[in-house]
C-alpha cells in the first residue's frame, strides 16, 4: 500500500464533495441560464461571472484534493499573475493576441483587464493539461502534454472568443474573418498556452492517470459549448469549429480511461 499525498483530502468525506460538487453545479446552472437571458443585458454580464468563478472554484477544488492546497494555490497565483500580465500587454501594445481591448462591461478589472479573465485561464487550463495527459495514455510525456494540453486549451478559445466578442466585453481593432476575430488571436493563445501548460508541468506533477474529475470538466465543456452554440445561440458555425477541436479531445481522453478500466476488469491481477 502506498501513503496517501499530503494535503490531500478524503474523496469521501461530505465536505470535500460538496466542495466540488457545488460550484461544478453552480457552473452548469449558469451556462444553462446564459441564454435564456437578454443578450447584452445585465443578467449574462453576472451570469458570465457566476460561471468563470465557479469554474475556477470547481478546478481548484480538484487540484487542491490531487496535489494538496497549498500547491494548487501558489500554482493558480501564478498562473493567474502571469495571464493578467499577458492580457495587460496585449490590450497595451497587441502582443501576442494583436490589437483589441476590453469594454467597461466587466468589473472589476486591473490594470484594464477584468478580474475573472485571469481566473478563466487557469480554471481551463488545468482542466486541458489533464486531458491531454490522458489522451495521449501510455504515450504521454511532459513535451507531448506541454503541446496537446496548448492545443487542448487554444481549442476552447473558438467558442470563447465567439461569444464574449458577441456579448460586447472586448472588440477587435481589425476584424478577422472567424466571428469578427483574427488567426492572430489564436496563435497568441497558442503561445500563451503553451507557455501555461510548461508551468503547469513544473508546478504540478503528472500522477498516473490523469485526474478523472479535471478531464471530466474539459469534456463537460467541450459538450456544453457545442450544444450550447448550435441549439440555443444559434451559431453552428461556431458550434462545428469548436466542437471539432475540443471533443477529439475529450473522447480520446475518455477512450483511454474505459481502456484501463477496462484492463482492470479483465485482468486476472485486477480480480
Amino acid at each position: 500500500m502506498t501513503a496517501p499525498r499530503s494535503g490531500r483530502a478524503s474523496s469521501r468525506s461530505p465536505g470535500g464533495i460538496a466542495t466540488r460538487t457545488v460550484p461544478a453545479a453552480i457552473t452548469l446552472a449558469g451556462m444553462i441560464a446564459t441564454p435564456l437571458a437578454a443578450r447584452g443585458g445585465p443578467v449574462r454580464r453576472v451570469l458570465s461571472s457566476v460561471v468563470v468563478t465557479g469554474l475556477f472554484a470547481t478546478t481548484s477544488a480538484a487540484a487542491a484534493r490531487r496535489w494538496g492546497p497549498t500547491r494548487t494555490a501558489a500554482t493558480a497565483a501564478g498562473v493567474c499573475t502571469a495571464t493578467a500580465a499577458v492580457e495587460h500587454l496585449g490590450t497595451a501594445t497587441g502582443v501576442p493576441f494583436g490589437r483589441y481591448a476590453y469594454t467597461s462591461a466587466l468589473r472589476p478589472q486591473v490594470a484594464g483587464v477584468p478580474a475573472i479573465v485571469p481566473l478563466a485561464w487557469f480554471a481551463m487550463a488545468v482542466p486541458a493539461r489533464e486531458a491531454a495527459h490522458a489522451a495521449l495514455g501510455s504515450r504521454s510525456t511532459p513535451l507531448g502534454r506541454i503541446g496537446l494540453g496548448a492545443v487542448a486549451l487554444t481549442a476552447w478559445d473558438l467558442f470563447l472568443d465567439p461569444q464574449m466578442v458577441g456579448e460586447g466585453y472586448w472588440a477587435w481593432a481589425r476584424r478577422g474573418r472567424y466571428r469578427g476575430i483574427p488567426v492572430t488571436n489564436f496563435l497568441g493563445w497558442l503561445a500563451t498556452s503553451a507557455a501555461v501548460m510548461a508551468a503547469l508541468e513544473a508546478a504540478l506533477p503528472a500522477d498516473e492517470p490523469a485526474d478523472p474529475t479535471l478531464v471530466a470538466e474539459y469534456g463537460v465543456m467541450a459538450g456544453m459549448e457545442t450544444l450550447g452554440f448550435a441549439a440555443f445561440f444559434r451559431d453552428r458555425l461556431v458550434a462545428v469549429v469548436g466542437g471539432a477541436a475540443m471533443l477529439p479531445v475529450a473522447g480520446a481522453a475518455a477512450r483511454t480511461f474505459w481502456r484501463q478500466r477496462h484492463w482492470r476488469v479483465h485482468s486476472p491481477v485486477g480480480r
